[in-house]
């Protein structure tokens, strides 16, 4: 068993990088960083900067793509921490479409690697996920919580999981024959305010809400459902996401960990919760031929709970309200720029 330890061990006074820091999760990790006091923080994504889902004044943003060394270079340069969360990755329909584009995240997860180890940085973070773990052991919605022993042998999700396998491996062997002390989490399913809803990236609870918010506005009393809704997922709302991160970062544990909620639910679970919060019952088609993924997912967190002393609380049903309204109010919001663009002779 590892040394249990606390977010507080992690050194604020040293310069840290958030790799993908205008994305949902970074945007989170970020601004937390920014809270606990950390003195510099930098962030790096290839969006601009208006494209970034949070930014701040007092943040380092580095605009720039990781898949380049000399970008990594300047990203890791005189860098204390390094939370590397940039990949190109979004919902199953993404995964499922773009499995060239998933796997090419493996150059910015190794130049960063090769980044923070010639630059000295004391303490890396790579955030992987739990479409590591073998297909075979998922194909049931009754599904055994998936243990970190699971990933092996091999079979993971075909694209986006073989990439996070294979840097899972490079930052181990960073640590082994570099000695640069590198920290891996496998995510399940992050989801919550200030992240991608519509698109074709988002994930099922954001998408979810999406829907059933159409559906309210609109009057319409039917959405589509990916699958018979059978399908089970645990959902990570993202403040335990950033809790996870940091106290697994901090600590002394070197082999891979889940973080992730237990709390298994089916997809027609999750849309009966959106259901209650809008105040709303929709009629549900059900599309059995759109990308589902593994029939069955859920996180074992004996481990984390061993090791670090941890496991998300947040319920299910208290972070999608929280989700449920911000998204509300940007599609309320975007509803109103609309309706007075098309007023304006």
């Amino acid at each position: 068993m590892t040394e249990v330890v606390e977010v507080g061990t992690l050194d604020i006074a040293a310069p840290v990088v958030v790799t993908g820091g205008g994305g949902f999760i970074g945007g989170h990790l970020v601004a937390r960083l920014r809270d606990m006091g950390v003195e510099h923080v930098r962030a790096v994504d290839r969006k601009p900067v208006e494209q970034w889902y949070q930014h701040f004044a007092d943040v380092e943003c580095q605009v720039g793509d990781l898949s380049s060394i000399e970008t990594s270079r300047r990203a890791a340069e005189g860098m204390g921490s390094v939370f590397h969360l940039a990949a190109d990755m979004g919902g199953m329909g993404f995964i499922e479409s773009n499995k060239a584009l998933c796997m090419l995240s493996v150059l910015p997860s190794t130049h960063m690697l090769v980044a923070a180890r010639d630059a000295g940085v004391s303490r890396y973070f790579y955030a992987s996920s739990a479409c590591v773990y073998a297909e075979g052991k998922q194909t049931s919605a009754d599904v055994t919580a998936l243990r970190e022993t699971d990933a092996y042998p091999a079979m993971p999700e075909d694209g986006y999981g073989w990439e996070k396998l294979f840097s899972e491996r490079m930052a181990r062997h960073f640590l082994e024959d570099f000695g640069l002390e590198t920290r891996v989490a496998r995510y399940h399913n992050v989801y919550g305010p200030m992240g991608t809803y519509d698109g074709g990236r988002e994930k099922a609870p954001a998408a979810m809400c999406r829907k059933i918010i159409e559906a309210k506005l609109s009057g319409s009393d039917e959405i589509e459902i990916w699958g018979d809704g059978e399908q089970t997922r645990s959902f990570m709302y993202v403040d335990d996401c950033v809790d996870g991160t940091l106290r697994l970062t901090a600590s002394a544990c070197s082999e891979p960990l889940n973080v992730g909620s237990s709390e298994l639910v089916t997809i027609n679970q999750l849309t009966s919760i959106c259901e209650d919060i809008a105040g709303i019952t929709v009629r549900r088609r059900y599309l059995t031929d759109a990308p589902l993924g593994v029939r069955g997912r859920n996180s074992d967190n004996e481990r984390i709970r061993a090791d670090l002393g941890w496991e998300p609380t947040i319920s299910l049903v208290d972070g999608m309200e929280r989700t449920y309204a911000w998204i509300y109010d940007q599609m309320v919001s975007s509803r109103r720029r609309v309706s007075a663009l098309s007023a304006t002779p």
